[in-house]
């Protein structure tokens, strides 16, 4: 609710009569004198009524239907269109009594019709009620406004908690449970679709000599530094990187022969050892280098998660067998 609206949440009851007759305001005053929970505003010239409204912001509008220069529906109008005033009650006052004048004043906008003068009692009951009525329609507009914004920012705030769930924290990649999660859907994709899947297991050379060289600030900061630069061999949306624990990270290509995964693989291999990060106590190189084991073919429904993993982890043994910075691959063997 903005500034303007504001000032119309209110207890209290705040007419405005529009009128070109004072003695008619006076009349009506009168009237309203001895209720001490209704104040009263009279507005003479309804060139004015608009912007007298605006500055006061009625709970009630009491508005003859015949005045000179501009008419009461005429007027009527104009408070409906304007945004401020669009939703205030207004009771159309007139000497007529005429059937097709009180449509005339409905069809405008009217929320009521009285004959005036009307009873006291009479005019009271309804100013009540319509005022009443407005002010818990704009408690009621609060409210929801309030809820609104509360579902919103626990929407947002579900949004993130998710994300950060999915998250490795340190790396800023995806986590182990997240990549638990998407090849099981993917694997299931792969076979509705009869796509291939490859999967690639990686692993830093001589990480712990790492750590024990320069210490656990820079190991951590390297573990940043290489899912950065795999993510710049990544071309797809699809493609995945997670980090699988400590200083071994898993890719998952939806749609991704072995020969496509084997490129991505060497490409990978090459890119983090011309980072040139130095790897003082490494026996495989001077920078920091990894180890990949690359696995692809197509699934069926029989396949596993684990068989995957398990087929891609032994690549990944038999790169280090063989020496390190270098990456080993062989098609799925189904069960």
């Amino acid at each position: 609710m903005d500034a303007d609206k504001a000032k119309m949440f209110r207890v209290d009851i705040l007419v405005m009569l529009i009128d070109d007759q004072a003695i008619v305001g006076k009349l009506v005053q009168t009237m309203l004198s001895e209720h001490t929970d209704i104040s009263f505003h009279y507005c003479h010239n309804p060139e004015n009524a608009i912007a007298e409204a605006l500055n006061i912001m009625p709970t009630v509008i009491l508005l003859d239907l015949l005045m000179p220069n501009i008419s009461g529906l005429e007027l009527l109008k104009s408070i409906r269109q304007n945004p401020i005033t669009h939703e205030i009650p207004v009771i159309m006052l007139s000497s007529e009594d005429e059937p097709r004048t009180k449509v005339q004043a409905f069809e405008s906008g009217a929320n009521d019709y009285l004959v005036k003068l009307p009873d006291k009692i009479e005019l009271v009951a309804r100013l009540r009620y319509h005022s009443k009525a407005f002010v818990h329609k704009l408690q009621r507009d609060k409210v929801f406004e309030a809820l609104q914004k509360a579902q919103a920012e626990l929407e947002k705030q579900n949004i993130e908690l998710l994300r950060l769930s999915q998250l490795d924290g340190m790396t800023e990649i995806a986590n182990r449970r997240y990549f638990d999660e998407c090849i099981i859907i993917e694997m299931k994709r792969s076979v509705r679709n009869q796509q291939p899947l490859s999967v690639i297991m990686l692993d830093v050379d001589h990480f712990k000599r790492y750590n024990d060289t320069y210490g656990h600030l820079q190991g951590d900061d390297c573990l940043r530094k290489i899912p950065a630069i795999i993510k710049k061999q990544l071309h797809r949306p699809a493609d995945l990187i997670a980090r699988y624990g400590g200083e071994e990270f898993v890719l998952l290509l939806p749609e991704t022969d072995l020969d496509g995964a084997k490129i991505i693989a060497e490409s990978i291999c090459l890119a983090i050892f011309n980072a040139k990060i130095p790897h003082g106590s490494s026996t495989t190189s001077n920078y920091v280098t990894v180890s990949l084991g690359v696995t692809s073919g197509l699934p069926n429904n029989t396949d596993t998660p684990e068989q995957w993993l398990k087929q891609a982890d032994e690549m990944l043994y038999q790169a280090k067998a063989s020496g390190r910075n270098q990456m080993q691959a062989c098609a799925i063997k189904s069960q």
